[in-house]
């Protein structure tokens, strides 16, 4: 059973210079803070006709607008699966499925309940530590969950909280000095 939205257009690629990644065995774990703005995705898009058409159309008047932290959970091989966008205005997380070569991409976002599980940093950071093989699986990459090693994974999961809630703080309390 598919949640979420599908989009046939990959995610925004992460802002090398904003993201730090841990490697954690067959997988790595990036963290970005992110601002996403209308202009940006349409920059991003804007040699693709055929991508930039589908973000227009399901975009929402004005655009997609947000910011926060990104977790992204890169395989091995270069292609990111799960990502998980703790934004603060909707947050969400991504299904990056490993598609052929050729094929276009499928990228299923599934909106965060904030009402029914509060902030969405803890959950993901619990999705990292406990179902991070399932999430993988789901996204076409079930040969690298079979050989997560939790020994490895745990210490940076750990690693990554602290520098996600570290990042979001320091972002938050620019913006305050800001306005």
């Amino acid at each position: 059973m598919t949640v979420g939205v599908i989009y046939t257009i990959p995610p925004q690629p992460p802002e090398d210079a904003m993201t730090q990644y841990l490697p954690a065995g067959v997988v790595s774990i990036g963290v970005e803070y992110r601002d996403l703005t209308p202009e940006s995705l349409v920059e991003t898009y804007k040699d693709n006709p055929k991508y930039l058409a589908e973000l227009l159309e399901k975009s929402p008047p004005g655009g997609f607008t947000d910011q926060g932290i990104s977790l992204h959970v890169v395989g091995e091989d270069g292609h990111e699966y799960v990502r998980f966008d703790v934004f603060d205005d909707d947050p969400h997380y991504h299904y990056v499925h490993k598609t052929p070569p050729g094929a276009d991409p499928c990228n299923n976002i599934v909106k965060f309940d904030t009402v029914a599980h509060g902030d969405m940093l803890p959950w993901a950071i619990e999705c990292l530590r406990h179902r991070l093989r399932e999430m993988l699986t789901e996204a076409g990459g079930g040969e690298l969950a079979a050989r997560l090693d939790p020994a490895v994974l745990g210490p940076v999961v750990d690693e990554v909280a602290v520098l996600a809630h570290e990042s979001r703080e320091r972002f938050r309390a620019s913006r305050k000095e800001n306005a």
